[in-house]
């Protein structure tokens, strides 16, 4: 099968690709540039690399880049400067996802087996309001301000919101699942993790930690493996290191 990556060129959307391409698997990717992506990514074989701005390509572009694939995977998020938090695009996230899931809806007619993954990197900042979560008054009014202060916030509460609005569980084009890390942090290999359907800690005052190549495992696992995937889609699960 072939999977189309986006945020490839990112810190979790590399390590993603290469727990893939570990697995066999075909990948597509779609990045900025090329000169993030360690050598020994680029030189296989399975890799199909595409360098371009997403947002940037023609409709026609996008349907040739997800048409085949059982599964497409943002990982894409803003970068950490002014410029990144603060200039345009400010619904890089957003306009991504919808583009992509307008693209695969286009060649809806190709598909003859299952519905196509949709496997969107999130934050659990972000709070599943339609699984009725409920969050502190002090962290509600902290979020609040981060809403409007910090443009990546809410691109990150849109696309998620527009996956949810979009499709439910009884869409046969597409299915979904937004994957909520808490505070990322970077580790040389895979360890013990926990998934749950919603936080178990404030993601303000009492934020845990979760590596990033435990979140690129957990998003690979649910690309290849159907009982994951049945387990975890239409859902917002919450990332964890033990």
């Amino acid at each position: 099968m072939t999977i189309l990556v986006v945020g490839a060129s990112g810190a979790t959307g590399r390590l993603l690709v290469e727990q893939l391409l570990a697995q066999g698997e075909k990948v597509k990717i779609i990045v900025r540039s090329i000169e993030a992506l360690p050598d020994v990514i680029k030189q296989n074989e399975q890799l199909m690399i595409t360098e371009s701005n997403l947002l940037d390509m023609t409709d026609t572009e996008l349907k040739e880049h997800v048409k085949g694939c059982c599964a497409v995977v943002s990982c894409l998020g803003h970068n950490l400067t002014l410029n990144g938090m603060f200039g345009h695009p400010r619904r890089l996230v957003t306009g991504a996802v919808q583009r992509l899931c307008h693209a695969i809806e286009a060649t809806a007619p190709n598909i003859t087996t299952a519905p196509v993954k949709f496997i969107l990197m999130n934050t659990t900042g972000n709070q599943n309001t339609q699984a009725g979560e409920k969050v502190s008054t002090a962290q509600a009014i902290v979020v609040g301000f981060i809403r409007l202060l910090l443009p990546p916030h809410a691109d990150n509460e849109e696309a998620a919101e527009y996956l949810q609005s979009r499709f439910d569980n009884n869409n046969k084009v597409i299915e979904w699942a937004v994957i909520r890390p808490d505070t990322l942090i970077d580790e040389e290999s895979v360890t013990e993790y926990e998934a749950h359907e919603s936080p178990i800690r404030s993601a303000i005052f009492d934020a845990g930690k979760t590596s990033r190549i435990n979140v690129a495992h957990f998003m690979s696992q649910l690309v290849i493996d159907g009982d994951k995937w049945h387990k975890w889609k239409s859902q917002m699960p919450v990332i964890y290191n033990y």
